[in-house]
């Protein structure tokens, strides 16, 4: 949640000076979501999973498996709440609440930043907002988005809002080659799809993804 933040204060700075369009492909929901609403235009394909607006916070409770293998785990804390987010601690209804309040406390933040974004009145967008995906065709009538395209389409609406015409601009790529995964260079990934298939290599990019999370979340799960 944190570094989506980030992520979208970066992008709406960016946005308070230059016109910012984004394009979505198979998803662009919840934190990637979050990301988009600073730009002025989203464009996405129909098919396209996004909103999914939303918090999660897993908390793994794994006290009963201990006690039936015969382990003990004894918390000396300093408070009540201090190994509530403890998975071999039990989860109380006093612990259920203040992770409950947590949660709650960064919607809030998250509807507040579609609310602002896509200019849509609070209200709307919680009732938008029960962590469901919409796809591109439902989210363009409910104001989430603003056009059904693909790349080219918000090239377009770029080239319009910059007056370019048909005059050439480069497009700088966003990751570099030494920021990816070592598999990821164009050869290695070609013998491992060839050998695993790319669905495997997409679950492993996502798992990857996934692992490198901290604490609350905003992710569609899959």
């Amino acid at each position: 949640m944190t570094g989506g933040e980030r992520l979208h204060d970066a992008i709406e700075q960016f946005a308070s000076k230059k016109p910012v369009v984004v394009t979505m492909g198979d998803m662009g929901a919840s934190a990637a979501y979050m990301l988009s609403v600073p730009a002025q235009h989203i464009v996405a394909l129909p098919s396209t999973l996004t909103g999914s607006i939303g918090v999660i916070l897993q908390r793994p409770d794994v006290s009963p498996l201990l006690g039936r293998v015969g382990i003990d785990v004894a918390a000396i804390t300093s408070g009540a709440m201090k190994d509530q987010t403890d998975p071999t601690s039990h989860l109380t209804p006093e612990g259920r609440t203040m992770l409950q309040g947590l949660v709650n406390d960064l919607f809030d933040q998250f509807v507040g930043m579609v609310s602002k974004g896509r200019h849509l009145p609070e209200d709307k967008v919680r009732s938008l907002a029960d962590g469901r995906a919409y796809t591109g065709r439902q989210a363009i009538g409910l104001g989430l988005i603003d056009e059904l395209g693909d790349e080219d389409a918000a090239r377009l609406w770029l080239r319009k809002q910059l007056k370019i015409g048909n005059a050439q601009y480069p497009v700088m790529p966003l990751l570099t080659e030494t920021s990816r995964h070592w598999y990821d260079l164009p050869h290695r990934r070609a013998i491992l799809e060839g050998v695993f298939g790319a669905g495997i290599m997409e679950k492993m990019d996502r798992q990857l993804a996934i692992s490198s999370l901290d604490g609350a979340v905003a992710i569609l799960q899959p």
